[in-house]
């Protein structure tokens, strides 16, 4: 079997880092679960609010629950830190639910990366604010 490589690898460099970041921003922004599992490990370990979920399988029903819910998602990552191979990342990112109110969801995720570059292990702090249409900073 060949072995599946995400480019960039660890070690990270500041720049890097960046770049990890703004591929798993955009993935995540396809709303597409099968897309975004690609760049973690079959056997990949995360913690999500209060949900343990492990492997790609389960990362997959999780985020097609997610955008079955989550309306409208959109997402922004900023870099926080990193070293050799984990990634600190600031995130907010805004939905609408099933009735047609606004949220905004705030956070911090851990990565950590196997040496092909593939997400071992996502441990994800986040907490929910209703916000106002007008409020929104993502259209």
């Amino acid at each position: 079997m060949e072995k599946e490589i995400r480019f960039p690898v660890p070690p990270f460099t500041l720049e890097t880092a960046i770049q990890k970041i703004q591929m798993a921003e955009d993935a995540w922004n396809t709303k597409n679960p099968e897309k975004v599992a690609t760049a973690y490990t079959i056997d990949s370990e995360w913690r999500n609010r209060n949900m343990f979920i492990k492997g790609r399988k389960e990362i997959i029903e999780f985020l097609t629950e997610k955008w079955k819910k989550e309306l409208n998602y959109q997402l922004k990552k900023e870099y926080w830190a990193h070293t050799d191979n984990r990634i600190a990342v600031r995130f907010e990112y805004e939905y609408q639910n099933e009735k047609g109110e606004w949220f905004r969801a705030y956070g911090n995720e851990n990565w950590e990366f196997n040496e092909n570059g593939l997400m071992s292990k996502r441990f994800a702090s986040i907490n929910d604010l209703e916000i106002e249409e007008k409020d929104r900073k993502y259209k």
